[in-house]
């Protein structure tokens, strides 16, 4: 009877081969603070590689808008004996200054909750240019301008970033009296150094124009110079710009007064100004906006 217990007894379970009956353990708290500090460091390694991705992958984007639009300035230009769209001057400040001409678009830029500041339907959708751009209001904005306005539904984008030369205007701060502005397409100097639209810094963009002062910030004048309106700095320091011969590029700007001006977002950048250490910055975009008469 005995033994037939015995034999009916479940024998103990074995382990196999290789298999250690240690119980498994779980990470130590050093062992996961240490995963932890790597996957930090990993991160901190990565994040500004992915920052500069973004912010390049931003620069071809505004390259891209800026030249869909001056092709669009270009060919309203063409339909239109030659005459070129106005930076400003028509039934505006300089009421009738341009006879015959029309502004590329209208309004002023703030940030207040005016409608024109976030509705395109006010002035983008009335822009002469409008249906040589495959009505794209996107085009009219750089893509890392994050200024925005209160509205009746919350706060919005503001519709528009860029500004076009005051050459193609009434050139006041030139002056006009000494510097060559344009009417005409075939008039243009030299359109592959004649730039038509900036990106313009949030806090500087007001009008549809935007002013360079060409007297006093020549290679003449030596490490001197004036900003009137201030570029954008929107990538990595560079600013969008498109030039009369139909290119675009983005230039990168050398001075800290206009590369690191500070970011707003409420109108309060001080205009007209000193350059201050970017004097070179300042004497470039006196070269690329017109010539002497």
């Amino acid at each position: 009877m005995v033994s037939l217990l015995k034999l009916n007894r479940p024998c103990p379970a074995k382990p196999f081969p290789g298999h250690s009956q240690t119980p498994a353990q779980g990470f130590t708290l050093i062992e996961l603070l240490v995963v932890i500090a790597i996957i930090a460091i990993l991160a901190a390694m990565l994040l500004p590689a992915l920052s500069k991705a973004k912010t390049k992958s931003q620069g071809i984007s505004c390259m891209n808008n800026t030249k869909q639009l001056t092709l669009a300035w270009r060919m309203y230009g063409d339909d239109h004996n030659e005459v070129l769209l106005a930076a400003m001057g028509v039934g505006e400040a300089a009421a009738n200054a341009l006879p015959g001409r029309t502004n590329w678009v209208g309004g002023d830029l703030n940030f207040t909750s005016a409608q024109a500041n976030w509705d395109i339907y006010v002035e983008i959708v009335k822009s002469p240019m409008w249906p040589y751009c495959g009505k794209a209001a996107a085009i009219f904005k750089c893509p890392a301008d994050l200024a925005t306005v209160p509205t009746p539904t919350g706060r919005k984008p503001r519709v528009r970033s860029n500004s076009m030369s005051q050459v193609f205007g009434v050139g006041s701060w030139l002056p006009a009296n000494q510097y060559q502005t344009y009417a005409k397409g075939s008039s243009i100097r030299i359109p592959v150094k004649t730039f038509v639209l900036v990106d313009e810094h949030p806090d500087s963009i007001n009008d549809a124009a935007f002013a360079t002062q060409c007297a006093g910030n020549q290679d003449s004048d030596g490490p001197t110079g004036r900003i009137i309106d201030f570029p954008a700095a929107y990538h990595n320091g560079a600013c969008g710009f498109s030039f009369a011969d139909g290119h675009s590029e983005i230039h990168k700007w050398k001075g800290s007064k206009i590369k690191n001006a500070p970011v707003k977002y409420d109108g309060s950048l001080p205009l007209n100004v000193d350059a201050g250490d970017s004097w070179r910055d300042a004497h470039w975009m006196a070269e690329v906006s017109t010539v002497k008469k």
